[in-house]
């Protein structure tokens, strides 16, 4: 499974910084971040890079959205109305100005625009399938569809089961898959909306679809075990889960916290680094130590024997740190059978919890990015899994 880098703010250095670490990769650019101009200028960048790749996501959830930026390019539609727009030229020429848009970007497929569905209804799927069907004669590269679902969408098995449906008439290469977490969670506690993903992604797949799932943060590894090709994620927390406000004006950046978290991949766990103090204080500081193998050195001053917070480790050094560890992570975690993939998913679980049991004990916690609790989610929903797709997963692994 690939790491594609969702693109948020700040993020052009470490695009093109991280592109080049791993000798290629995908970032996907949004609009909502950068303007034409910057937009064709890292598009350039990161594509002269070896194997590097672009997408654009054009993030026309809310086609009533009034982000200054977003709303600034020129493909944004000028006026929107609900009863016209579908079935005029005005979705025609968004159409034809994203491709062209595309084309001049080179990315190597086409995102297509797409509602966010806070419920799944007749309407929402007609104007999917309106979409594509308007995209086909205009556009020279792979089609992806975009379904972004709200969280009530996504915990209702009926809408599920409906877009599944759906998908069977759409001509598409693949899935752009963006889901709101309920309650604006960071590390979800709902069993049910994280089945419920896996079970769509898992119908994508079967139906011989590509899925690219946008807005992930480390708990979503487990679409290995579904067969999800790529998941995307960032910087901040805004971009490694969906909350739609942020494509509204109002919309307060995360960023003016500023708080510096290093991620510890074997707890699946983050920690603000004073409770790095701590873990050296109580003699476990070595064990909150990523393995080698992920191939990240952005950490290794915070374990160089000097006390954690007084070797002033940087923002930029925590995100390269992230990525590179999810990226080893998604990377090794597709295996060559869907039971081998779900069974080390199910081990990397057991071992997290049995090192957060050992790290609250001497009072080292994550606080909200602790993945105490979310362990019991990713089990409930792989069981699920098992049950309910695993005997077509096990044979189609092959050609998923």
């Amino acid at each position: 499974m690939e790491l594609q880098l969702q693109f948020g703010f700040g993020m052009m250095d470490h695009s093109r910084s991280m592109i080049d670490a791993w000798n290629g990769g995908t970032v996907v650019l949004s609009p909502r971040d950068l303007s034409a101009v910057q937009l064709e200028r890292l598009a350039g960048d990161v594509t002269s890079l070896p194997n590097g790749r672009v997408l654009l996501d054009p993030q026309f959830y809310l086609p009533h959205a009034d982000h200054e930026r977003l709303t600034s390019h020129d493909y944004w539609p000028a006026s929107y109305d609900t009863n016209d727009f579908w079935s005029g030229a005005e979705l025609r020429q968004l159409i034809a100005k994203l491709s062209d848009l595309n084309r001049k970007l080179a990315c190597e497929a086409f995102i297509l625009p797409s509602l966010f569905a806070e419920r799944v209804d007749e309407d929402w799927l007609a104007q999917q399938k309106v979409i594509i069907d308007e995209a086909q004669d205009s556009c020279d590269r792979p089609l992806f569809a975009t379904v972004a679902l709200g969280a009530d969408a996504v915990k209702s098995d009926e809408s599920i089961d409906e877009v599944l449906a759906a998908a069977e008439t759409w001509s598409v290469a693949g899935v752009y898959l963006v889901c709101e977490h309920p309650k604006g969670e960071y590390l979800l506690t709902d069993p049910t909306w994280l089945s419920n993903v896996l079970d769509l992604v898992a119908g994508f797949r079967l139906k011989g679809k590509s899925v690219i799932v946008g807005y992930c943060n480390h708990q979503m590894l487990a679409l290995a075990c579904v067969g999800a090709n790529a998941i995307a994620s960032g910087t901040w927390m805004n971009v490694r889960s969906f909350p739609p406000a942020k494509f509204r004006a109002q919309y307060e950046e995360e960023i003016k916290q500023r708080a510096i978290w290093y991620y510890c991949p074997q707890a699946l766990s983050e920690y603000k680094v004073p409770f790095l103090d701590i873990a050296k204080k109580q003699g476990v500081l070595a064990q909150l130590r990523a393995p080698e193998e992920l191939g990240s050195t952005y950490a290794d001053t915070l374990f160089s024997g000097v006390q954690p917070t007084a070797v002033n480790w940087a923002e930029q050094s925590a995100f390269r740190h992230y990525l590179q560890c999810l990226r080893a992570q998604a990377t090794g975690a597709r295996l060559d059978s869907f039971d081998a993939t779900a069974d080390a998913h199910e081990r990397a679980l057991d071992s997290a919890e049995a090192l957060l049991e050992l790290l609250h004990r001497v009072g080292v916690r994550g606080q909200l990015r602790d993945f105490a609790n979310a362990i019991d989610v990713n089990r409930a929903a792989l069981n699920v899994i098992r049950s309910s797709r695993g005997p077509m997963l096990r044979r189609n692994w092959a050609a998923i």
